[in-house]
């Protein structure tokens, strides 16, 4: 009772204006928007887009308008989610804005390759192929934003005066990734191997498709055990949202690993103790399902800890300001 009783009681001193995680996700929607009408004559969904971005105005502005009208923990929680729910949408737009650039693909390859003269993301599904080792990936690759939530609701519901902090961290470093992935165009291998042939990458080449992706979004089938629980949520995932986009650094990897320092933070070792598996098979399953090659999984964790040490140091500049 006594948690409802504070989901509802009204703040004392409520919040006026926007919070701080929102100006920043309003910083990206005025940085996207002025991309899309410097390329409007190129983009190929131009006015969806900046639709798309009113609405999203319109909407934080509506929760900025319910939290000033009953400002409580409650409403302080839904504006915070509506902005976690709207970034599938944000995920897909970067697949927009990035198509009107050439593909990278094979530089990345190219790197791969030289590091580990090979391509994990080929050989992997094919190494280790037992059903029982293809659900565990596919089990940590889907355990993503179950993750996300589960951080952000034990701050909430367990360490509230850490909860802006926690969800500051988390949006913000999405929004990092977004901006990476918008200017540096990589699909990663699903699509990347897809549109070259599996012969070539085989054989160590790796042509440069410059704008294939503009138009093409097709990926090579998801390896692993076509018959498990966890493959067809992956898929089915995938088939819903997935665009050749995104691929390095790994946010997936990326967000991962800040969502550990944030556990580490919050100081609960259950939760710190029971993410870690999840985590580490996260980590292996980005190139297990060829989603990512190895130099992204190396670029999310370096990623995440310079996203993580600057973040964690303006959430307190920004702290110094309010008082």
């Amino acid at each position: 009772m006594k948690i409802i009783k504070d989901l509802f009681k009204i703040e004392k001193k409520p919040r006026k204006g926007l919070f701080a995680v929102e100006w920043v996700i309003m910083g990206y929607l005025l940085l996207t928007t002025l991309l899309v009408l410097f390329t409007y004559t190129k983009a190929v969904n131009p006015n969806a887009m900046l639709w798309g971005r009113f609405h999203i105005l319109l909407l934080t502005l509506a929760m900025w308008l319910v939290y000033r009208l009953v400002p409580c923990r409650f409403t302080h929680f839904c504006r915070i989610c509506v902005q976690m729910l709207l970034l599938g949408w944000w995920y897909s737009d970067t697949y927009e804005l990035n198509r009107i650039f050439p593909n990278l693909d094979h530089v990345f390859a190219g790197y791969e390759q030289s590091l580990c003269n090979c391509q994990p993301a080929l050989h992997f599904s094919q190494a280790i192929s037992h059903p029982v080792f293809s659900e565990l990936m596919h089990l940590g690759y889907s355990a993503y934003f179950p993750m996300i939530a589960l951080v952000s609701l034990f701050a909430f519901f367990f360490r509230y005066k850490e909860f802006d902090r926690t969800v500051f961290i988390i949006l913000v470093a999405f929004f990092i990734y977004y901006v990476i992935f918008v200017f540096l165009p990589v699909t990663g291998p699903q699509y990347y191997y897809q549109a070259v042939g599996l012969d070539k990458i085989a054989a160590g080449v790796f042509p440069n498709v410059g704008h294939y992706f503009m138009d093409h979004q097709e990926p090579l089938p998801m390896p692993g055990w076509s018959d498990g629980f966890f493959y067809h949520m992956v898929e089915n995932a995938h088939n819903a949202g997935e665009r050749p986009t995104a691929a390095f650094p790994s946010s997936h990897v990326g967000i991962a690993t800040i969502l550990m320092f944030l556990a580490w933070r919050l100081r609960n070792r259950w939760l710190l103790w029971g993410m870690l598996p999840i985590y580490v098979l996260l980590c292996l399953a980005t190139v297990y399902i060829q989603a990512h090659y190895f130099v992204d999984v190396i670029g999310g964790w370096v990623s995440a800890v310079l996203i993580y040490v600057v973040l964690h140091f303006l959430w307190g500049k920004i702290c110094a300001i309010k008082k």
